[in-house]
């Protein structure tokens, strides 16, 4: 009966070293991907059944609760704007001249038919806030040596009840991940590229995301120039300025 006892205090002991050390991951992965605010031009391309297509579009953003995206291209996304403020979701249409809140189960369906949800691009809340981690192992991932480990949900209004991982163990930046269902269904999947040192901070500059209930190859969400911690102007924020 000691040893047992010794046995499974020693299991404690190093599960809660392995915790801690994730949990220092984490941070890590969040002060290289949060930021006070950010100003972002990006690419979509979208890979679909019937071929592909490309959307541009500029965003601003202020920590969690503030971003505004105007789309530039093509021709018939273009003037198309989304303003959050908090929880809130609200979508302008140049053709209809509209502003729409987009709420509830509204927020699962796909942006402009790419594998991203409204809830993917709301979701801007740093990892540490709403994961526990733990590690799972070390492994190799595109030649770099990475740490896998997993995120298990501490709060309810999460998208993804648990991840899988994949982070970087020199730069401490996501390379792959696999989102799942409380169920544990796998609901998507993405891989990080093309990282870049920018403003003291890691950041990868490529993210490929494929939603794995759907058809298709994936939707390429490429960052084409980022800046952070830069002035930007309070009334960008506001219903007013989607019409604008």
């Amino acid at each position: 009966m000691k040893k047992i006892s010794v046995f499974i205090l020693a299991a404690i002991i190093l599960s809660a070293f392995s915790n801690q050390d994730a949990s220092e991951i984490l941070r890590k992965v969040d002060a290289n991907l949060s930021s006070e605010n950010r100003v972002f031009e990006s690419t979509i391309t979208i890979h679909g059944r019937r071929g592909s297509r490309t959307i541009t579009s500029k965003s601003w953003s202020v920590g969690d609760t503030k971003s505004f995206t105007e789309y530039l291209s093509p021709a018939r996304e273009q003037g198309t704007k989304m303003l959050k403020l908090e929880n809130q979701l609200w979508i302008y249409t140049p053709t209809t001249d509209r502003i729409i809140q987009i709420s509830g189960h509204m927020l699962r369906q796909s942006v402009m038919g790419s594998d991203l949800s409204y809830e993917d691009m709301m979701e801007d809340r740093k990892l540490t806030e709403i994961y526990n981690a733990s590690i799972l192992g070390r492994d190799m991932l595109d030649n770099r040596d990475v740490y896998i480990i997993t995120l298990l949900a501490k709060v309810e209004d999460v998208a993804y009840h648990t991840q899988k991982m994949w982070v970087d163990a020199d730069r401490f930046v996501p390379l792959k991940q696999e989102l799942f269902a409380k169920s544990g269904q796998l609901l998507k999947r993405v891989e990080m590229k093309d990282i870049i040192y920018v403003d003291g901070r890691w950041f990868p500059t490529t993210m490929v995301y494929k939603d794995m209930l759907k058809q298709g190859d994936g939707t390429e969400f490429k960052i084409s120039g980022i800046r952070f911690n830069q002035p930007i102007p309070e009334h960008l924020f506001s219903k007013a300025s989607l019409k604008q």
